[in-house]
């Protein structure tokens, strides 16, 4: 086994919609937010973590490719497991690296912008209502930390290519699993609107690729 390169996916996660992927609170404050979003704990910007972007790839790889139970797949020779780690026999290591995604210079201007114009800290708070279905009632109202729509991420993503591996079949997989989550969601609370994203500018290896645009004649199922 000889590994031959790295090959880097780069481009730009953009929100549709609010994003939420949730995070610890570190002190407790009265009238505080309970439902935070993940924060760098330095800078306290928003991040996308690389585990939630590759957990949810893969697990949509698997309702599509594997018998989905209630763990993920280890059987340790699908295309998933092969290329995103296998939780039970594997025959090699793990090819899919996800990076943290970080805000993009121009996102994380405006939201700095924003911090100073009107106190927002990098995060809209959507407040949500449970309703009675008796009554049409709100009850049980919650507030939710989450990223504004508009908001944009730099992501990267690096491919182990080993001398058994086809390169096209390997990208070509995590391309799919990219395609899947826009038309998914990404986070938590997707039922409700939350989570819809968009890569954009992705390249491969320093070339543009445009497979990731929702077409009428593609593999979508």
């Amino acid at each position: 086994m000889k590994l031959e390169k790295h090959i880097l996916i780069r481009g730009v996660i953009h929100c549709l919609s609010g994003l939420r992927i949730g995070g610890s609170k570190e002190q407790l404050e009265i009238g505080g937010i309970d439902n935070n979003i993940i924060r760098h704990p330095l800078t306290k910007h928003p991040y996308i973590p690389g585990s939630s972007l590759k957990g949810k790839m893969r697990s949509l790889l698997e309702y599509k490719y594997s018998q989905i139970t209630k763990d993920p797949c280890r059987c340790g020779t699908c295309n998933v497991c092969e290329f995103f780690g296998s939780f039970g026999p594997t025959k090699a290591p793990t090819r899919v690296l996800v990076r943290d995604a970080t805000l993009t210079r121009e996102s994380l201007e405006i939201l700095q912008e924003a911090l100073f114009e009107t106190g927002i800290h990098f995060a809209e708070i959507k407040t949500e209502n449970a309703i009675e279905r008796n009554t049409g009632r709100a009850k049980m109202p919650r507030q939710q930390e989450r990223v504004p729509a508009g908001s944009e991420f730099d992501f990267e993503i690096s491919l182990r290519k080993f001398d058994f591996d086809d390169e096209r079949t390997l990208v070509d997989f995590v391309l799919e699993g990219m395609k899947l989550v826009q038309q998914d969601y990404l986070g938590s609370s997707g039922g409700r609107g939350y989570g819809q994203i968009e890569f954009r500018h992705v390249s491969v290896d320093g070339k543009l690729v445009d497979s990731l645009r929702h077409d009428a004649g593609g593999n979508d199922k």
